[in-house]
């Protein structure tokens, strides 16, 4: 299989791609009709539930491609998928925010689960530039910082469910404020059903990242785009597109906070696509076998969260084009990085 995948033709490459972002952005439509659900079933709330288990699996495709990416030898394709996605992830609840014309997305969805989480991801972005500039030391060729990674991520994660159970800090309720409120449909659905469901979707996730990274190596050989265009500019939005699709349908059902909570609990899982890749790759510290312009795109993500959180914490109910003024500096900078990418050398 995997031979023969390696001899794919630059035209089956192409259909191979499109045919796996079509399955990742089906099966994402039916994540968030299913995570709402348990997270009504389970108590877990949307915030924790968009952060554990939607994040998480929208997450898988992309965790698939960078690893395999690692494994493979192609340290700046793992790299820029991982990288770019985050970026991407960002990008596209800007879209979410268009969609929901009532009021600002981060002003109706305000929630301290998610304000948490986005400190959560800056540390964790901060973590793999701390790995990037520091000496090249590596233990069975890992790096330290990429079991630092997995343990910050935890502990956050136990800090953002520690802070739901007892919060020292609440939004302000407006009316365009959206609670979380336990759905009592969901509620009669069962639990045994909803779990199964969920990880069949995974699964299929999994596999698409698996195949999709195959192609991505065709296409990057054969049209000399490179490896860190095709990572952060086409494998990345592909593996992303759940996240899109999820953001969406959450704000369609009126689940504001987990369309928010999916999204930036998927960025912080996908700063493990690092720790994973490092892990992978054989060749000593995946830190510090990327170009500069692969590195770039560490501090876009970064400036992206932190205007982000900016939004969630100043919740403008209206902004330039009925969305809010995070909305638009988030789409300056994704494409500042873009085209950043494309003209370098």
């Amino acid at each position: 299989m995997t031979s023969l995948l390696n001899d794919l033709s630059l035209a089956a490459a192409f259909s191979l791609f499109a045919g796996c972002a079509l399955v990742i952005g089906v099966v994402g439509t039916r994540l968030t009709g299913i995570v709402d659900d348990l997270a009504d079933r389970t108590g877990l709330g949307e915030a924790i539930a968009g952060t554990l288990l939607l994040g998480m699996a929208t997450s898988l495709s992309g965790l698939m491609v960078s690893a395999s990416a690692a494994l493979a030898d192609r340290p700046t394709l793992a790299m820029s998928n991982a990288l770019g996605g985050i970026a991407v992830q960002t990008l596209f609840l800007t879209v979410a925010d268009i969609t929901h014309r009532r009021a600002n997305l981060e002003h109706a969805a305000a929630s301290l689960g998610n304000l948490m989480q986005g400190g959560l991801l800056l540390c964790l972005l901060s973590l793999v530039l701390v790995g990037r500039f520091a000496p090249e030391w590596t233990l069975w060729q890992v790096h330290p910082v990429t079991p630092l990674l997995l343990l910050v991520y935890l502990f956050g994660l136990r800090l953002v469910s520690l802070s739901r159970d007892n919060p020292m800090w609440r939004p302000a309720q407006t009316r365009d404020t959206e609670p979380d409120v336990p759905d009592e449909q969901a509620m009669g659905r069962s639990a045994t059903r909803l779990w199964l469901a969920f990880a069949g979707l995974a699964a299929l996730l999994g596999v698409s990242g698996w195949l999709l990274e195959r192609c991505a190596a065709v296409i990057a050989e054969q049209t000399g785009l490179g490896q860190s265009v095709v990572g952060a500019l086409m494998t990345a939005v592909v593996t992303s597109l759940p996240e899109l699709v999820t953001s969406i349908a959450a704000v369609r059902r009126g689940a504001l906070t987990l369309a928010v909570a999916g999204i930036i609990g998927g960025n912080a899982f996908d700063t493990l696509f690092v720790a994973a890749s490092d892990i992978a790759y054989r060749g000593g510290s995946i830190y510090h076998a990327i170009p500069d312009a692969v590195s770039l795109w560490v501090a876009l993500a970064m400036l992206m969260t932190a205007i982000l959180m900016v939004g969630m914490l100043h919740r403008e109910r209206q902004g330039p084009a009925r969305i809010g003024f995070e909305s638009v500096g988030i789409i300056a900078c994704y494409l500042a990085g873009a085209l950043t990418l494309l003209l370098s050398p």
